[in-house]
């Protein structure tokens, strides 16, 4: 079955179940990095806070924390683009119709 063969209310369906599964994936990263951030301070033992956040923040796995934040939020970002689109096309098909209709009146 063909994208177009699916109706848009089920397409759209599909694009918010896939939309609401990366939000949260992305929520998830970003409500975890102050967690994320203590730990990795709290694994360089017992030195100056001021010095333990330099020293993660440079690190390259706080990098990669921050890159993974940021694509799965770009990626649910997107997703909910594909939203909109849909309900957009909705709109235009409703609205063509309305007009078709309205035309064989007259």
């Amino acid at each position: 079955m063909t994208r177009n063969d699916i109706p848009v209310s089920e397409q759209y369906r599909l694009a918010a179940r896939d939309w609401v599964e990366m939000d949260s994936a992305a929520r998830m990263l970003e409500e975890g990095k102050t967690t994320y951030l203590a730990q990795q301070k709290a694994a360089l033992g017992d030195i100056p806070d001021s010095k333990a956040e330099r020293i993660v923040k440079s690190s390259p796995q706080w990098a990669d924390y921050i890159k993974k934040m940021v694509n799965t939020k770009t990626a649910a970002n997107r997703q909910k683009v594909e939203l909109d689109y849909l309900k957009m096309r909705h709109m235009e098909t409703t609205s063509a119709e309305a007009n078709a209709r309205s035309e064989r009146k007259l």
